[in-house]
């Protein structure tokens, strides 16, 4: 390819990717894509994973972006996806970008309203997934015997 058709920013799923960067790694950088399902949408669109994203052209681009929009069309594997059988639709869906923030806050706001254990671990700012507080994730003053203030002896 001649220089003249090298871009220094490309923008791919809403974010904005330097040139220089080889595509698996620019795509790992979009929220929601990780290493493994950039490899896996680059080989199911005979695309080069290790070129550099500033030589891509506008059709590479498209089908990037249409994969990630619908990745069941692009024949990416369901066990891929961030979020398999959704409580409200029952699909399998990949979400990326600000659509994955928005369904965790609501997913953690359901948790909170039907009182369930995880919902009051989120309320609280505690561990949620079981790991042990008696010594780790202390924020606030410390945890455990204090000892009382000493006085200073006169000698």
């Amino acid at each position: 390819m001649s220089s003249g058709d090298y871009k220094f920013i490309l923008r791919i799923a809403g974010k904005d990717v330097e040139g220089e960067k080889k595509v698996i790694v620019a795509l790992s950088k979009v929220k929601g894509l990780g290493y493994n399902f950039a490899q896996v949408l680059l080989q199911k669109l005979n695309i080069n994973p290790y070129i550099r994203v500033g030589f891509l052209t506008d059709k590479e681009v498209g089908d990037i972006e249409m994969a990630l929009k619908d990745p069941n069309k692009a024949g990416i594997p369901n066990f891929y996806f961030n979020r398999r059988k959704d409580m409200e639709t029952g699909s399998d869906v990949h979400l990326i970008t600000s659509d994955l923030d928005f369904i965790i806050s609501n997913d953690i706001e359901r948790e909170k309203s039907i009182m369930s254990w995880r919902g009051y671990r989120h309320m609280f700012g505690l561990r949620v997934r079981g790991q042990c507080t008696r010594t780790t994730g202390r924020r606030g003053s410390a945890v455990g015997v204090r000892k009382s203030g000493q006085t200073a002896q006169k000698v």
